[in-house]
């Protein structure tokens, strides 16, 4: 049953005092409250109150006041009532908060509060949506009398806990060049000049140092199998005996966190009761195909799964989340999500999986670009690997071989190398059947017969785009041949590093000798992209979502090496509060933060004058990068912190006594959980792609001043770390971390300012 509370003007009050002299000793205002209970939503429908003077008047639908949501099971409308109007006559209604269509207006008499009483029973809120369905919801209405002093002191407390926004009118752009010179908390002084002071140790040592990146592509598989060098443990983790003896581990691969299969309705045969055996190429009975799967674009955790009949058009709810199956859909939502059902439906069998094909002679940054690009793709939410021939060829034949082995007249060296690639390529075909999407094929392939070879292995199982990077850059060649002699496995037990030079500037000329570039197929050309300063890229037959993706990304990116820095805003009220989202102030903490960022950045950048600072919008992060002076700061809607939707302003806790349903699915799954009207992770990697491209075009260091989400999902493109971990990395506040990009790799530190 609904309740209805009031205070009754006549207790309490003095004997033989008037009604009128009551009122006025009270203040001659009555504050009334309206609240809805477990309200749950019905489309766009919110509920309203309408009614006589003083609350809107002439009972106009279109001029009810809107409710608004004081938490997620409670709307609320709170105003004043004028000494003169102690009447009120009023009803609810449902309908859009911007739309007087449709209006629901409750059933039964109107409602009255004469002098602060409620008249008449209490009772819940009925709406009769048509015959068969009526919405009951619990009604709570409280009137008080308040002092204009008590009403004042409360306007009062509101002002100071939910006051606007401090840093509206600041432009998207600017900058500001004029020295602050402070002596405050967080001033030059108070930080060490000796920047090393504030290092604290990284969560993973994974990038914590140099390291080659062929080492670090997908283990051989076939040779593994074939025993030509493997071990299995218990787990069913490979074991790679090294040359001192120890064991190192490769993880299994992950199964994939989405499922979505598109029907290959060419070796369906309902009507027949049959299918193509693969094996031996005849027709055996199928099984009857009810639960054969149909289209599924993730739309966040708890969304039910389409399931198609394979002998009716129609669609059924399946809500069973199979997480065993393999497929070949990227684990994304949004757009990537969508062109890849596009490119299945549209295109040829053989172009649900991608291979890129690296060409070119060594020390042309060949494996970091397929390093990088392999980083990009996993982190868009295609499933993606490496292969390196190279690391086929040292676990085969062994890591020192000399640059005679690599001569096209050396025909036991050219049989060796060509059954290592036709290794790695049988790998890479099966790994794509098995239920991968792209495949990066890491090797010199410099000569037509041997991307011939790749073409004929790769014919009807997967696209094939050649990808050949080109240098005629001297300076650049010669960097890069030393750091091959410093890092290739190749050259490890070569103490001479000039002799180690030697021969593989010799195995260069072998190379150069017999070098075809590509003319054949679909490929993509990078002439000379690696320094970042303009260059070329030639593309030919290249289509679709995927492949557009990754010129867009080749075009963007080079080897300049430059610090990124990314941190949390300083401490905001909401952080104090434990509430997430909200776009409030920082605390006292917060401002001491900036301040220490400031001269952080004054003193880590100091030459580099060229820097940036990019905030999102909302004001934690534009406040926090207010102090630092002298570098442009360029506000980025991309940046803002993950959305709330309803739950915006909430505890977790209230989250967990108000919506349960919802605090458990995001507890199951936070990578694929979308907030009621907000967003998901899945979401926030989508918005977040024109950063990455960005900050991989730019040549100087960036501060990117955001929020934990945001800079998880940035973290972890660079770590390279797993979609489903994102969630979870840490990235505490007053905490800076410095990710280092150049032609090594990528190599973090973090410097911790405050405690």
């Amino acid at each position: 049953m609904g309740t209805g509370a009031s205070k009754n003007t006549e207790e309490g009050g003095s004997q033989g005092m008037g009604e009128e002299e009551e009122r006025n000793q009270a203040g001659g205002q009555l504050y009334v409250s309206l609240k809805m209970e477990n309200y749950k939503r019905k489309g766009d429908l919110i509920p309203h109150v309408y009614g006589s003077v003083p609350l809107v008047g002439s009972w106009d639908s279109s001029k009810a006041l809107s409710m608004e949501r004081e938490s997620a099971s409670l709307w609320e409308l709170s105003f004043v009532v004028p000494p003169n109007h102690e009447t009120l006559d009023f009803k609810f209604l449902l309908k859009p908060k911007y739309s007087n269509v449709p209006c629901i207006v409750e059933e039964g008499p109107n409602r009255q509060l004469i002098g602060g009483t409620l008249q008449g029973d209490a009772r819940l809120a009925l709406f009769r949506l048509n015959a068969d369905e009526v919405l009951e919801y619990r009604v709570l209405i409280q009137a008080d009398r308040v002092s204009p002093f008590d009403l004042a002191a409360s306007w009062r407390a509101y002002q100071e806990n939910l006051r606007p926004s401090a840093v509206r009118g600041i432009p998207d752009v600017s900058i500001n060049s004029a020295p602050e010179m402070s002596a405050e908390n967080g001033s030059s002084a108070s930080l060490e000049l000796d920047l090393e002071h504030y290092v604290v140790p990284a969560p993973t040592s994974a990038n914590s140092g140099l390291f080659y990146a062929a080492n670090n592509t997908e283990t051989p598989r076939s040779l593994t199998l074939a025993g030509v060098f493997s071990n299995m443990d218990g787990s069913g983790n490979v074991l790679h005996p090294s040359k001192d003896g120890s064991v190192s581990t490769d993880r299994p691969a992950t199964i994939k966190e989405m499922e979505v299969i598109v029907p290959d309705s060419s070796r369906v045969y309902s009507g027949s009761g049959v299918v193509e055996s693969k094996s031996v190429g005849t027709f055996s009975p199928s099984q009857k195909q009810d639960n054969h799967r149909g289209l599924l674009v993730d739309r966040g955790v708890g969304s039910p799964r389409l399931v198609k009949s394979a002998s009716a058009s129609t669609f059924t709810v399946d809500l069973r989340m199979d997480t065993e199956t393999k497929n070949s859909m990227p684990a994304a939502a949004g757009a990537v999500a969508a062109a890849a059902v596009a490119d299945q439906m549209l295109g040829p069998k053989e172009d649900r999986h991608l291979a890129i094909v690296l060409v070119g002679l060594p020390a042309r940054g060949k494996t970091f670009t397929a390093a990088k690009l392999t980083r990009y793709l996993r982190w868009l939410g295609h499933d993606t690997k490496h292969f390196n021939v190279g690391k086929y060829r040292r676990l085969k034949h062994g890591a020192n071989q000399s640059a005679d082995f690599f001569r096209a007249d050396n025909p036991e060296g050219m049989e060796a190398r060509n059954e290592v690639a036709a290794l790695a390529m049988e790998d890479m075909i099966s790994w794509m059947q098995e239920g991968g999407q792209v495949g990066i094929f890491d090797a010199t392939n410099s000569s037509r017969k041997r991307r011939n070879m790749l073409m004929k292995m790769a014919e009807g199982k997967c696209k094939i785009i050649f990808l050949e990077s080109l240098c005629n850059d001297e300076r650049i060649i010669e960097r890069n041949i030393r750091l091959k002699i410093q890092q290739s496995p190749d050259y490890a037990e070569q103490p001479d590093f000039e002799a180690g030079l030697q021969d593989f500037k010799d195995r260069l000329a072998n190379y150069e000798k017999v070098y075809e570039t590509v003319e054949e197929g679909s490929y993509i050309k990078m002439i000379d992209m690696a320094s970042g300063h303009g260059g070329q890229i030639q593309v030919n037959n290249i289509s679709g979502y995927l492949p557009g993706r990754i010129v867009f990304f080749l075009v963007n990116t080079h080897l300049t090496p430059r610090p990124i820095l990314l941190t949390r805003h300083g401490e905001s009220k909401d952080n104090v509060r434990g509430r997430i989202g909200g776009d409030t102030a920082l605390s006292d903490a917060g401002e001491i933060y900036a301040k220490k960022l400031t001269n952080f950045i004054e003193k880590r950048l100091k030459s580099e004058r060229a820097a940036s600072i990019w905030t999102s919008t909302l004001q934690r992060t534009i406040l926090t990068a207010s102090p630092i002076v002298g570098f442009p700061k360029i506000q980025w809607r991309a940046l803002d912190e993950i959305n709330a939707g309803v739950c915006d302003g909430m505890t977790y806790e209230e989250i967990k006594k108000n919506m349960p349903e919802e605090y458990e699915a995001r507890k199951k799954d936070k990578l694929r959980y979308r907030y009621p009207r907000g967003e998901s992770y899945l979401d926030v990697i989508q918005r977040l792609e024109p950063v990455i491209i960005e900050l991989e075009r730019q040549r100087a260091p960036v501060v990117v001043i955001s929020h934990q989400a945001v800079l998880r999902a940035l973290y972890a493109y660079f770590a390279d770390r797993p979609l489903k971990e994102i969630p979870h990395i840490e990235v505490p506040l007053h905490t800076i971390i410095e990710i280092q990009m150049g032609v090594t790799g990528v190599q973090e530190k973090r410097y911790k300012l405050m405690d």
